[in-house]
């Protein structure tokens, strides 16, 4: 390679980097969200892209928050990253032990010793109905939290980490809980899958489906038309309410995150105080992204919360 072909691939280098650390803001919508979380007693995390034009708009969306139950993301990713090599089958069938428990309310706790399930039902478990037994599982078989975080820093997500059960996080575990994570991060995980850029694209053409069928659709998808598709995970700890959301509106699609801490309202009712806020967001954005369709949700929707 001559020296000119060395200083232009240097110019071009360079080009790639400005353009990357430096984002297109909206404006308009940054006034939104600022006017939108005035008032709110704990801390807020914001991120917002449209993926068509590439602008965004965010508050603390570099700072670390809790990911209670959106941590399952991170998980399905390593899960499929290892079927992918081939050393998981997505319907090979496995045997549930009573050890596995994580007492709660959930589906797979009520199996008996020895029975069987497929690798596939327990993906769908813990995306679908946010399964716990279900989860921590499959956080054993994708190789800890030792191995997700792995695959996320090999994958360039360096704030987003599994905690518990995972050598070495204790005191982040004691701070955050389950996991870690960034709004902007949260977001650009389910970017990738969207994208087909995480794991590769049949497998993360899989993944997208799965994300797309939530169970636990009463906060951001009340506020999103039911015929519209929108891939999504939920996370929900006393004082942390969030969600991640990728919608595949009319004109184009949108991903925002929205992260809670530290919130005086700790109670599980669904006008609590997070799950507002992030219904008010989910809101905002869909009148934004898409104004010419006056679609609003149902009178008396309230009544089909999980």
């Amino acid at each position: 390679m001559n020296i000119k072909n060395i200083f232009m691939l240097i110019i071009f280098i360079v080009a790639g980097l400005i353009s990357f650390t430096t984002a297109k803001v909206d404006p308009v919508l940054q006034k939104k969200l600022e006017k939108t979380v005035v008032g709110f007693e704990g801390e807020v995390g914001i991120f917002v892209k449209n993926l068509s034009t590439g602008k965004s708009a965010s508050i603390n969306s570099e700072k670390i928050f809790p990911t209670a139950s959106m941590i399952k993301v991170p998980i399905l990713l390593t899960i499929f990253d290892k079927i992918n090599l081939g050393e998981l089958k997505y319907n090979q069938e496995l045997i549930y032990k009573d050890s596995l428990l994580y007492p709660g309310s959930d589906l797979l706790g009520s199996f008996k010793d020895g029975e069987k399930i497929t690798l596939s039902k327990l993906v769908m478990l813990m995306i679908t109905t946010s399964d716990n037994t279900a989860s921590l599982w499959l956080q054993h078989l994708a190789g800890t939290g030792t191995d997700i975080n792995g695959y996320l820093s090999d994958n360039g997500f360096e704030m987003t980490r599994v905690n518990s059960r995972t050598e070495g996080r204790k005191e982040d575990w004691q701070k955050y809980g389950w996991g870690q994570t960034t709004p902007k991060e949260m977001a650009e995980l389910l970017v990738s899958i969207h994208q087909g850029k995480a794991v590769g694209k049949s497998a993360d053409e899989e993944m997208y489906r799965v994300l797309c069928n939530i169970y636990l659709n009463d906060v951001a998808l009340t506020q999103i038309p039911p015929f519209v598709q929108a891939a999504s995970k939920q996370g929900a700890v006393s004082q942390s309410r969030s969600e991640v959301v990728l919608v595949n509106g009319p004109s184009g699609d949108y991903v925002f995150c929205v992260i809670t801490k530290n919130q005086k309202d700790t109670s599980w009712d669904f006008d609590n105080a997070g799950y507002v806020l992030i219904r008010q967001i989910s809101n905002l954005l869909w009148d934004y992204f898409e104004p010419g369709l006056e679609w609003k949700p149902a009178e008396g929707f309230e009544k089909w919360a999980k």
